[in-house]
């Protein structure tokens, strides 16, 4: 066993099987020993995964056209407050930056992750502002006495390890983050629904799986989400999830807006589906092994429950990530890099290489067999 497994053990002796949550929860997001602590992070050269932020800088010119529409809507505010949760390295916030867009100077972007080890490439990557500039209505100048924030001085980037506290209309991003928070999974039986525990084998060599009943709440919900789910069906139930997205949505406020951009699908679906289908592990940009196996040295992710975040709000949208792209204009930012490419192909200089590469970064945002299949959710608040 590794650290982190040693531990997880030693919790198991202490208090038995723990749900599948407090296991995942630790392998991503222990402080020390957790896969996000000890170097785990998106990268197209050295990370584990791709997210659409990391396929080049066209995505985020997309969103940051996205940031503006929101922006005109909402009657051009200054300070403008953006939140990305989940933000990882900043590679969306430092995109987003380069495409200039109409609200920088209102802009104040937030930066939010859990993990220290991440927080310290926000600081490496971009310009940093302590937190409490600009993010309210005030602020509190050198004597403690409260003063109006500043406007027109944006863009302003700061970076959290939690959700912040906030009086105004807020948008909330979360690419690909719902995915990552811990869940519980249940198992269809021939009786009934049970959940999967980890506990330790007979010799306390390895950890494993433990069948355990299921809570009366949670059979509820999965037998109303899932009624047809045959024997050896495995289900996740997302409360953290739900959770989180209230938080987002009370942080946005009357006005604002939470967009969430990750690969989902319905619990029915995932009960049609092999568990190893939706439940999936990455390390070194390819797939990991068994979910309990190498705890804090692999990722660990699911498919997001579109039907159990219905039950918090329904989502005002609903759609894939290649419409939603389209939407806020990513065909225009293609035709613009083909005529660039095209005028200035004899000089093949920079301004050239990536007006040419918005090409092959909008074929990779758009396959609907990869990126482009990801499911785009909106609320407004």
């Amino acid at each position: 066993m590794n650290p982190l497994e040693e531990l997880i053990a030693k919790r198991v002796g202490r208090f038995g099987p723990l749900p599948f949550d407090q296991v995942m929860d630790l392998a991503l997001y222990h402080p020390e020993l957790g896969f996000y602590a000890t170097g785990g992070r998106p990268g197209r050269r050295e990370g584990d995964f791709i997210t659409s932020p990391e396929v080049g800088p066209l995505f985020g010119a997309v969103v940051a056209g996205a940031l503006d529409r929101w922006w005109e809507e909402m009657g051009r505010p200054d300070p403008y407050v953006v939140v990305e949760a989940g933000a990882g390295t900043g590679m969306l916030a430092r995109t987003v930056l380069l495409a200039e867009p109409a609200c920088a100077k209102a802009l104040r972007y937030v930066l939010v992750d859990r993990s220290a080890a991440l927080r310290v490439e926000h600081g490496r990557a971009l310009d940093l502002t302590p937190p409490p500039f600009g993010l309210g209505p005030s602020v509190l100048d050198a004597d403690g006495l409260e003063r109006p924030a500043r406007v027109g001085v944006g863009p302003v980037v700061v970076s959290l390890g939690e959700l912040p506290s906030l009086d105004r209309p807020v948008v909330v991003i979360a690419n690909e983050l719902l995915d990552n928070l811990a869940f519980r999974v249940l198992e269809r039986t021939e009786r009934r629904w049970q959940e999967v525990r980890v506990g330790i084998d007979a010799d306390e060599v390895r950890l494993t799986e433990v069948l355990v009943p299921a809570e009366d709440d949670q059979v509820q919900l999965i037998a109303a989400l899932a009624p047809g789910a045959p024997p050896g069906a495995r289900v996740p139930v997302q409360d953290e999830a739900g959770r989180w997205l209230r938080r987002a949505l009370h942080l946005a406020a009357p006005g604002g807006r939470v967009v969430a951009i990750d690969y989902a699908a319905r619990t029915a679906e995932l009960a049609a589906r092999p568990v190893g289908d939706w439940l999936r592990t990455y390390v070194g940009q390819g797939r990991g092994g068994d979910p309990i196996e190498r705890l804090g040295q692999q990722d660990i992710t699911a498919d997001v429950c579109i039907d159990q975040l219905a039950r918090v709000r329904a989502p005002a949208v609903e759609t894939s990530q290649a419409d939603w792209l389209r939407s806020h204009g990513i065909d225009a930012l293609v035709e613009d890099g083909r005529r660039v490419w095209t005028e200035r192909a004899a000089v093949a200089d920079l301004e050239a290489l990536r007006a040419r590469s918005r090409i092959s970064e909008s074929e990779a945002l758009l396959d609907p067999t990869g990126l482009g299949a990801f499911t785009v959710l909106e609320w407004t608040a």
